[in-house]
């Protein structure tokens, strides 16, 4: 892997994250994002404020990123050397982009979409692993923060099974810390739900009954 190629990954991993789907998406249907609910440009926001079609819009885009900044050096136009394990340098500078991006003065959302898109790029067996931890836990509390934060602690567990199991520890263990990394980082963006959490005010989606 040479280290202009490192470099190269990041970078465009972090334009391709800052691309401000949910702020674009909330301003076609005439809506400041920043302004209503929680004010966070991510795809639940969305979603609660403007409706589902917006919002699962905004998760797909945001989702898209990751893949994106995984895999675009791949393509053998781009003459790089082919290395997939330089997705593990899109995969944080694509969710460091969501989260601060350029094109919204730094102001975007938690990068847990984006996040699930470059998983699927270089470690899938987790990101499946994670959207069940994901499910399970939503559809028992309806609370997308925690389902979130469980996503994240599901990561570190398989990426250490993965460390263990697979003949190429420098490869698996780099893949392990990037799993720690994005566990940290979703949980300390998730820290303001937290506290609505431990308030007793935290939104929640309610399930529909029928009439």
């Amino acid at each position: 892997m040479m280290p202009l190629e490192s470099i190269a990954v990041g970078l465009i991993g972090y334009l391709l994250g800052s691309v401000p789907f949910g702020v674009i998406v909330a301003k076609r249907a005439g809506v400041d994002i920043y302004s209503v609910g929680s004010g966070n440009p991510g795809a639940t926001n969305v979603l609660r404020e403007i409706g589902k079609p917006a919002g699962y819009l905004v998760f797909f885009l945001d989702f898209l990123k990751g893949i994106l900044a995984t895999t675009w050096f791949l393509v053998p136009i781009f003459s790089f050397s082919g290395d997939a394990t330089l997705g593990l340098w899109g995969l944080p500078a694509a969710v460091l982009g969501h989260t601060y991006p350029l094109f919204a003065q730094f102001r975007g959302g938690k990068g847990v979409a984006t996040a699930m898109g470059g998983l699927l790029g270089v470690m899938p067996g987790c990101l499946l692993i994670g959207l069940v931890s994901w499910g399970v836990i939503f559809f028992s509390t309806r609370y997308v923060a925690i389902a979130s934060i469980g996503f994240g602690l599901s990561l570190p567990v398989c990426a250490f099974v993965s460390y263990w199991s697979i003949e190429d520890p420098a490869a698996e263990g780099a893949k392990l810390f990037l799993a720690l990394v994005v566990m940290a980082w979703i949980i300390w963006r998730h820290r303001s739900n937290l506290v609505r959490l431990r308030e007793g005010t935290e939104n929640r989606f309610e399930r529909k009954t029928k009439k």
